[in-house]
């Protein structure tokens, strides 16, 4: 990939139907680099959608041969890694609650042990930068390279327009300590509203970041988790378009 090329993450927060991650794919499979989806969602509520697991796996699997486009996945335990590596997914992320847990990052790490597997680890809920640095130290300590980090976001009781404050000043810390850790950052995490993605990804842009995570469905308003921040493809094309990526 050129190096001043931003990377285009994009996909359903929760996969839900193989006909719906059909649908999506076909549309957007030529406008980004990556498809991310949600195989297992880590909800705060149990009664909640959690996603698939194993069976959107196979999906997944079939797809990507299909339109020859990785795929990305959260993955929170061993038994995830396991499978994910079972149906050929060459990249997975730590979500932010993940982060914040140090046996689950280790044992995530100890799993990947030596693999070329990429990883992309989310700061953690909360603004404390030592755990987003020890998530990486953990990897490192088991030779894992191929790391990236996203920006989603940090729980704040004070932030009251985005669902997370972006704490852009934690960023500029981060590239002092890791200049060298390509940065992603999730404007739809960071947000919560698809009205409000312009204006982050736009500043993200500023900061120079090196790609842009989104979340995208093939039925938004119809989606069993985040309505409310999830673009359409038509949305998601039109954003590239007026930030001048795609």
């Amino acid at each position: 990939m050129e190096e001043n090329k931003k990377i285009i993450i994009a996909g359903p927060c929760a996969i839900e139907t193989k006909s719906g991650l059909l649908s999506l794919v076909e549309e957007i499979h030529n406008k980004v680099d990556i498809i991310r989806g949600g195989v297992w969602k880590a909800r705060t509520s149990p009664h909640n959608y959690a996603g698939k697991g194993e069976e959107a796996l196979k999906w997944i699997n079939q797809i990507q041969k299909k339109y020859n486009k990785l795929f990305a996945v959260e993955v929170g335990t061993k038994n995830h890694v396991e499978l994910a590596l079972k149906y050929n997914i060459k990249i997975v992320w730590i979500g932010a609650r993940t982060t914040s847990n140090p046996f689950a990052v280790q044992e995530i790490a100890e799993t990947l042990y030596k693999t070329d597997t990429e990883i992309w680890i989310k700061n953690p809920i909360f603004s404390n930068l030592d755990l987003w640095f020890g998530a990486i130290e953990r990897l490192h300590l088991n030779h894992i390279k191929n790391i990236k980090v996203i920006h989603r976001g940090f729980y704040s009781e004070n932030e009251k327009t985005y669902r997370n404050d972006p704490r852009w000043d934690l960023l500029d810390k981060f590239r002092l300590k890791y200049p060298n850790i390509p940065i992603i950052c999730d404007p739809s995490h960071i947000t919560g509203d698809k009205k409000l993605i312009f204006n982050i990804a736009k500043k993200a842009m500023q900061k120079h970041i090196n790609g842009l995570m989104i979340e995208v469905h093939h039925d938004p308003e119809n989606a069993l988790s985040d309505q409310k921040q999830q673009l359409s493809a038509k949305e998601l094309i039109q954003l590239l378009e007026k930030l001048n990526l795609k």
